[in-house]
């Protein structure tokens, strides 16, 4: 691959103000790009951390999962296959806005907030090499942020039990919704 990641944010708008309309953006595959994103977040570019947080920032919102379940960086005229250890962003900072009507925010790894909601759901897996719980909410275009694990601290200590299908689960509110992060009991 002869494109550096500085080559690829160069040619897109660096005083880009809204996100830009990936589902409009259809290019044919340009082939793979030696970039990772690491567990804990870091990008690497052939083993190296990216050096511009601006750049990784851009990447960020250029960012999409496809239904082959591989992670892109996606411009008008091209669309490289990067790799994704886990989830490409991570979610902290957890904050609960309003008591009649809670809304449970979260902050991701690039500055963007997210409110827990229909267009943010949260979702709470396991990972199946260890049981332990992989809780996530949807950025955009497939891609998710998985809560550090203080923020989901954070979310276990707002959980209340339920009863769903004749079992108890635990969950949160946000946006009127009841998210189930486990099972009760």
């Amino acid at each position: 691959m002869s494109r550096t990641p500085d080559d690829l944010a160069g040619s897109l708008a660096a005083s880009q103000k809204e996100l830009p309309p990936l589902d409009d953006w259809h290019p044919e595959l340009s082939g793979d790009m030696d970039l990772v994103i690491t567990r804990d977040g870091r990008w690497l570019f052939k083993g190296e951390p990216i050096a511009r947080e601006a750049t990784v920032r851009l990447f960020s919102t250029i960012l999409r999962r496809e239904e082959d379940r591989h992670y892109y960086l996606v411009t008008p005229v091209e669309k490289w296959r990067i790799q994704v250890d886990d989830t490409p962003l991570l979610a902290h900072g957890l904050e609960v806005c309003g008591s009649e009507t809670p809304v449970i925010t979260l902050n991701t790894n690039m500055g963007e907030r997210l409110e827990v909601g229909e267009a943010h759901p949260l979702q709470v897996g396991v990972y199946q090499d260890t049981g332990e719980p992989r809780p996530v909410v949807l950025v955009r275009h497939g891609v998710e942020a998985r809560l550090t694990t203080s923020a989901f601290y954070d979310l276990a200590a707002l959980a209340e039990e339920r009863s769903a299908n004749g079992k108890p689960v635990f969950g949160v509110m946000s946006h009127g919704k009841f998210w189930e992060i486990g099972q009760g009991g």
